[in-house]
């Protein structure tokens, strides 16, 4: 791994075991203006080594043994007017504050402002955690608790690099927005909760309501740019869909992308095979609190997480396509961004919110990745209100009551520092909150919002989850009060809802008419800090990367695709570049040698879905051992393939095999 940049301020904390940073508030600066619309995007790979504790299933999860599909930052940058937007989408698990802060200061020199910088995110279960900007989640969203100085460091640096070159290679553009819907591919799992609001008025618990209880729309933000013979070509391309990053069991110990791999590489190849490009191609969620895939009922594997995620880029594909009418240089800009400090008991929209506390229900886990034995313990079992609702917190048990619960998690490790976002391309308006919103809870923000912006050309309003930082669950006063997962983790209480609903709408509709808005604090950060990043060996030479036997075909199961596997020894996982190809196949061509072996003309290498790269861990003489991996059918005897692995400082070519 690239060790982090001497002149960053988390450097100094990179084996330390606690962090403490001020950042000050960025001042709100003017932008020059800018006459027509300017696009760019980038992508960085952020692979970490193996190591790194996952993220979304807390003490449930694994530590990451190396890849299955890669982890990745996608970058669209737009510039009109006064305005500058930057839309971040990571395989990670949520946005951070941190990292958002520390991303804005280091492009200081360019005109990507705190308003327009949004960082959002896939909500992967299966990206490294230690990143976010609280000390709750860095402690309890994966298996080991504690901030990594070293590889948030690393994360900034390759976000901001390509942010950079986004806004380096930018040009005039033409941008489209649209929606559409996508009806079969989610399931609510938490359909006695969603029944509950006021607002259902089909209280049916039949087979075919979960798939109805969803949010459909999918969001996409479409941006080509003009090439050099004077035409356009594709630059970018932003979905934004409510679906958890769940379709992968929690037992699992690779990163991955999830069923997002999938939908982006769905939609990418689509784009490449009309127009001979390869778009930047990102997606973030929207209101997917209580929002599953459907995947088989108790099938959380690959083949599984493949066929929902592709179904949805499929899709996302035809909205693209429709949107090419629509494409326009005269598209209004606007960017908005506040950030609400909690501890001060504000006032919006006439609520105050208590104290943040967990709920018991939280302990028992989510439907599908539920703790073993608890979930069916009272009052940890879900569908368990405390009896009589009184208090600040309403149904929700505390556990150990308000004042064990105050020294088992202290007050001052909870998020608290509300950001509030709102960005304008166009016609479409996306609101990027810190929460993982449900789907009734999104609506009435929607509405909302709709309310607040009345007749200001806004056709479409995106709700994003998980924009900037997290702060756990939303949900709507009715869905809190049945203290299901989501409900218990509802940190500030039943009320929670109405009081964001008023907040989002009260930033869109200052933003709006404004033009824009920032009103942000300073920020202070102190964590307790460890390192799990891999760091080089420091040893003067590597070991020489060497094959153990050939490559073998393991067979498909009923939960997992077959694969030929080819496993060598080499260097600690520190010394290898997991954010660079490691491997790729290779076929013999008839006349010409060995040739990049292709799949509907594209690559089969590590950069796409099937083929993965794992850490098996080291023998007794010191030398790691390594398994690529290339998810296939068996493919006939009629022309031999071969592994290609730069995992080393030499290519190690495999025996061929057929």
């Amino acid at each position: 791994m690239t060790p982090p940049a001497s002149d960053s301020p988390l450097a100094a904390f990179a084996d330390a075991r606690r962090m403490t940073l001020q950042l000050p508030a960025p001042p709100n600066a003017a932008l020059p203006e800018v006459r027509g619309l300017l696009a760019g995007a980038a992508e960085v790979d952020i692979t970490p080594p193996p190591g790194m504790p996952k993220a979304g299933h807390s003490r449930n999860a694994h530590t990451g043994n190396g890849f299955r599909t890669r982890l990745w930052a996608h970058v669209l940058h737009l510039r009109s007017g006064t305005t500058s937007i930057t839309f971040v989408q990571c395989d990670l698990l949520a946005g951070s504050a941190i990292v958002q802060r520390l991303v804005a200061q280091q492009l200081g020199d360019t005109d990507v402002g705190l308003s327009g910088l949004f960082i959002g995110a896939t909500h992967t279960h299966a990206g490294p955690g230690q990143f976010h900007g609280n000390a709750l989640m860095n402690r309890f969203s994966s298996n080991h608790p504690g901030f990594d100085p070293a590889w948030t460091d690393w994360l900034v640096g390759r976000i901001a690099s390509a942010v950079r070159q986004a806004v380096e290679t930018r040009r005039p553009a033409r941008v489209a927005a649209g929606a559409t819907e996508v009806w079969g591919l989610t399931r609510n799992r938490s359909l006695d909760s969603h029944v509950r609001n006021e607002s259902v008025t089909n209280r049916s618990r039949t087979a075919e309501r979960k798939y109805a209880a969803i949010n459909p729309w999918l969001h996409l933000i479409r941006a080509d740019v003009e090439a050099p013979d004077g035409g356009l070509e594709p630059l970018a391309a932003m979905a934004i869909f409510s679906i958890h990053g769940t379709g992968i069991s929690a037992h699992d110990h690779s990163y991955n992308a999830d069923v997002w791999a999938y939908l982006k590489g769905e939609l990418r190849r689509h784009i490449a095979r009309g127009s001979g490009v390869r778009a930047i191609v990102g997606a973030v969620e929207g209101t997917h609190g209580d929002v599953a895939p459907a995947v088989t009922p108790g099938l959380l594997v690959y083949p599984e997480a493949e066929r929902v995620g592709r179904g949805i880029g499929a899709a996302a594909a035809e909205l693209y396509d429709r949107l090419e009418g629509s494409l326009s240089s005269s598209v209004e800009l606007a960017a908005g961004l506040r950030e609400i400090d909690l501890t001060t008991r504000p006032v919006v929209g006439g609520v105050t919110l208590p104290r943040p506390a967990f709920g018991s229900a939280t302990i028992a886990g989510a439907h599908e990745n539920t703790t073993a034995v608890v979930h069916r313990i009272p009052p940890f079992r879900p569908n368990m209100p405390k009896p009589g609702a009184r208090g600040p917190h309403g149904a929700k048990w505390i556990p150990g009551g308000r004042r064990l619960h105050d020294v088992i998690v202290k007050p001052e490790t909870f998020p608290s520092v509300l950001p509030v976002q709102a960005l304008r391309v166009g016609g479409t308006l996306v609101i990027g909150l810190p929460f993982e919103i449900t789907v009734e809870s999104g609506r009435r923000i929607q509405a909302a919002v709709r309310e607040a912006v009345g007749a200001a050309g806004i056709e479409g309003i995106a709700v994003s989850s998980l924009a900037n930082e997290q702060f756990c669950y939303l949900t709507t006063p009715e869905e809190y009060s049945l203290q299901r997962y989501e409900g218990g983790n509802t940190l500030y209480g039943p009320q929670s809802q109405p009081f964001v609903a008023a907040a989002a709408a009260a930033l869109a509709g200052d933003t709006l008419r404004a033009g824009g808005l920032l009103d942000v604090l300073p920020r202070h950060f102190d964590f307790p800090a460890k390192r799990f990043l891999a760091a080089p060996s420091g040893r003067p030479s590597t070991p020489r990367a060497a094959g153990v036997g050939g490559p073998v075909y393991r067979d498909p199961t009923v939960t997992e695709d077959g694969y030929w596997e080819f496993t060598w020894l080499g260097p600690a996982p520190g010394d290898l570049t997991w954010h660079e190809p490691l491997a790729r196949i290779e076929w013999a061509d008839p006349g010409s040698g060995w040739a990049p072996a292709m799949d509907a003309g594209v690559p089969i290498d590590d950069q796409g879905y099937h083929l993965g790269v794992v850490h098996l861990g080291a023998d007794r003489s010191g030398a790691h051992r390594y398994a690529a991996r290339w998810y296939t059918r068996y493919r006939g005897p009629y022309r031999p393939y071969r592994f290609v692995l730069t995992a080393g400082p030499d290519p190690l070519v495999s025996p061929d095999f057929a």
